[in-house]
């Protein structure tokens, strides 16, 4: 690693090639998935590029790789964990809203906006309707940026909740 902070190309190639074979290893310890453990070794060796220059010659090299290596699994695995939350597959139909029943769906969500409080409502109307950023929606709002996004994250569940229910 010496050789490639110095600026060797070369010996950086190698080595990049011969961590591969020892981080894909650990990885599928870990992981199941091929397609899984080529992403985050891709990833892996992403985080060591960036961070090469962080590492210090006078200490162990390998802990310093393993532990690039765990925080971009642990990371991976959170995310993963995540979306699982998020990505349920249900059995509920949604209601069939065609294409040539356009004014009958804007009602349909007028309706359910009329029914969220002031600032949830606001934020949605800024933010989908309007098209503007969230900066531009928190300063119209008065409100802090995060507090515009909890705002329409509260407006996009209960919108959620109020049409599958009509």
């Amino acid at each position: 690693m010496a050789l490639a902070q110095a600026g060797d190309h070369e010996a950086y190639r190698e080595l990049l090639e011969n961590l591969s074979a020892s981080l894909s290893a650990f990885l599928r310890r870990r992981l199941f998935d091929p397609d899984e453990v080529a992403d985050v070794l891709q990833e892996t060796l992403m985080t060591l590029h960036r961070a090469r220059h962080t590492y210090d010659p006078a200490r162990p090299f390998e802990p310093w790789v393993f532990a690039i290596a765990r925080h971009v699994l642990t990371d991976h695995v959170r995310r993963r964990a995540r979306r699982g939350r998020v990505e349920v597959l249900a059995d509920v139909e949604l209601p069939d809203v065609s294409a040539s029943e356009p004014a009958a769906s804007e009602d349909l969500l007028l309706r359910a906006l009329e029914q969220l409080p002031h600032g949830q409502r606001e934020a949605f109307t800024m933010l989908k309707l309007e098209g503007l950023s969230v900066a531009a929606a928190a300063a119209r709002a008065g409100v802090t940026h995060g507090a515009l996004k909890v705002r329409a994250h509260r407006a996009y569940k209960a919108l959620r909740a109020l049409l599958a229910r009509q």
